[in-house]
């Protein structure tokens, strides 16, 4: 199996998680919100048709757009340089979360989220695991892009 198909297999799987959870949180929807550590995390549905923080609330078709615009250029840009199983993981899961929300504003014109974390009494914005996913991914991504750079200048300097 070539390496574009290995993510996009991983990736359909991360999907399918977020696609699971979220499935849980509207059928449960009754029955929540739920403590699962008191006064820290609890699982909760709130629903957001804006990005992170509600930015750009209600602009539901902007972030369809720019979801697909990110999913091409992944896919004819970044996917060429993948070497590594670490970045087929990274990748898997970036697009795992892109495609998982995508699908929220497509079906339902906005994000199910349900993780909801009280820290030292801040009430961080609550989020999804597709959310998850794209920030661990890029983080990823981030990190070996610099740890790249890093090892590429020292190797000059010889």
């Amino acid at each position: 199996m070539n390496v574009k198909k290995k993510i996009y297999l991983i990736s359909l799987i991360f999907f399918l998680i977020d696609l699971l959870t979220k499935t849980l949180i509207l059928t449960f929807e009754n029955h929540l919100p739920i403590t699962v550590i008191n006064n820290f995390f609890y699982i909760d549905k709130i629903t957001n048709e804006g990005a992170a923080f509600s930015i750009l609330n209600g602009h539901t078709i902007i972030f369809i757009i720019i979801a697909i615009i990110m999913l091409i250029y992944i896919d004819r840009n970044l996917l060429k340089d993948v070497k590594t199983k670490l970045d087929i993981i990274s990748y898997s899961l970036l697009i795992g979360g892109i495609v998982g929300n995508l699908f929220d504003r497509i079906f339902y014109k906005e994000v199910i989220d349900f993780l909801s974390f009280n820290i030292f009494g801040y009430m961080f914005p609550v989020f999804n695991l597709a959310d998850t996913f794209i920030c661990i991914g890029i983080f990823i991504i981030i990190i070996k892009l610099l740890k790249g750079e890093k090892n590429e200048n020292s190797s000059t300097r010889k």
